[in-house]
């Protein structure tokens, strides 16, 4: 059989199901979807493939999946760094954005962030930011895979005046990129404490009627919990819960704060939870019960979250954070092994973002997104008694040779194929002289 690209990997680590690592094996990719998954001496008399990739030293596994950043936010890294998040927003980040966040700014910093995260082994991210039309776009343009969120906010912005502006850009939003085969929409309120009852009622409502997932920012500090408690009388998850948002569309980021009731419900409605843990450790806001929400049953993701605030789109290294961190908090250290570790960065995050049907795992009948890790042939990764555990607690980035999405390989032996290096390195000096000269 005639196919487009066969893949021999030492390794493949399809996610599904778990702890299931294939030696010598290939994978089949015709028309931008996995077909087969068999031994490689199977694969050479049953395929002719258009394109042979050998990866003697690799692992393959499924393409790693950002559940949430905000891609632009690349340019103003290490901008305002050691700070509080309430200090670091309020006195450095929106001042700078109130000056600068255009068009330009969120098209040149989503290309950086892009190209980051595609040399990273990240074939989809989730994003929250200004301008989400300029990010698809982008996007789309890099053949990256991005689920976009459509912002909602109280208050004024480049974007948008108001929260009913901000809708009905998302809405247009919506009919641009509904057909798009990379590009998947979330409608993304900030967080309880910018978006006010009415907006959040209007966008449930719509999300309910277009099957949008909604992914908001949710008890990231305990700050945020003091002052909800204080204005409306309740935690911010019970009121998003009055307002009939908590449920299996409902994507969580942080959830650094909560007790066990919480847990419970997040469990009981079928939420989805991102995890952060740099950032948060960062920016000090407090640590996610991550297993406690695991073994409650609650799906949840890995993010970086932005630039800006972590400083890196290194998923590789979230996924280890994640994992020791994990260990620590429950004083257990079969907490959070390394396969769960690599299901969070991968068919976890598709799950949080809705697109679990078509990516997150190496499945037969899903696209193509992939990352391959060189292993065997780098010192930091040997010997290799086990694939999954060096990626978790060995490899960097820097490991990363090659990605491909929808089949496309977006990076090719450690180089990008639908970006160019030298003009966004170009782009970012100058944001970086223009933000430095501001913050000065």
């Amino acid at each position: 059989m005639k196919v487009d690209t066969l893949i021999n990997s030492r390794w493949i680590i399809p996610v599904v199901p778990d702890n299931l690592v294939l030696e010598n094996h290939s994978l089949i990719v015709h028309e931008g979807k996995i077909i087969d998954l068999l031994p490689q001496e199977v694969a050479k008399s049953k395929y002719q493939a258009t394109n042979t990739e050998t990866l003697s030293n690799h692992a393959l596994i499924p393409g790693l999946i950002n559940a949430h950043t905000h891609a632009a936010m690349s340019l103003m890294r290490g901008v305002a760094d050691d700070l509080p998040l309430m200090t670091w927003l309020n006195e450095h980040i929106w001042p700078l954005e109130s000056k600068w966040v255009g068009e330009s700014f969120v098209h040149d910093g989503s290309e950086l962030a892009i190209a980051e995260m595609i040399r990273g082994g990240i074939t989809c991210f989730n994003d929250m930011y200004f301008f989400p039309e300029v990010t698809a776009r982008v996007a789309r343009k890099a053949k990256i895979r991005a689920s976009i969120g459509m912002i909602v906010i109280d208050f004024p912005s480049a974007w948008a005046q108001n929260s009913d502006e901000y809708l009905s850009k998302g809405l247009s939003l919506h009919d641009e990129f509904k057909h798009d085969p990379l590009i998947s929409l979330m409608f993304a309120p900030h967080a309880p404490y910018t978006v006010s009852d009415e907006p959040l009622k209007k966008l449930q409502m719509y999300a309910d009627e277009l099957q949008h997932p909604v992914h908001i920012h949710l008890h990231e500090t305990e700050q945020e919990i003091t002052d909800s408690l204080q204005q409306n009388g309740v935690r911010p998850i019970e009121r998003l819960r009055k307002l009939q948002m908590v449920g299996p569309s409902l994507t969580a980021v942080h959830m650094t704060q909560l007790d066990k009731a919480e847990i419970d419900l997040l469990a009981k409605s079928g939420c989805s939870v991102v995890h952060c843990p740099e950032s948060n450790m960062k920016l000090a806001s407090g640590f996610c019960p991550l297993t406690a929400l695991i073994d409650s049953g609650v799906n949840v993701a890995l993010g970086t979250d932005g630039a800006a605030s972590n400083n890196d789109l290194d998923l590789l290294g979230e996924m280890r954070t994640a994992a020791l961190l994990g260990k620590a908090i429950s004083n257990d250290a079969r907490s959070i092994p390394a396969a769960t570790a690599l299901k969070m960065a991968t068919l976890n995050g598709a799950k949080a973002l809705g697109i679990e049907a078509i990516t997150g795992s190496l499945e037969i009948g899903k696209v193509a997104d992939m990352t391959a890790i060189t292993l065997t042939d780098q010192i930091e990764t040997a010997p290799v008694f086990d694939p999954l555990s060096q990626i978790v607690y060995s490899a960097g980035r820097n490991q990363v040779t090659d990605v491909w999405v929808s089949g496309h390989q977006v990076l090719k032996s450690k180089q990008l194929t639908t970006l160019d290096k030298v003009t966004i390195l170009e782009k970012a000096k100058s944001w970086g002289e223009k933000l430095q000269k501001n913050s000065q």
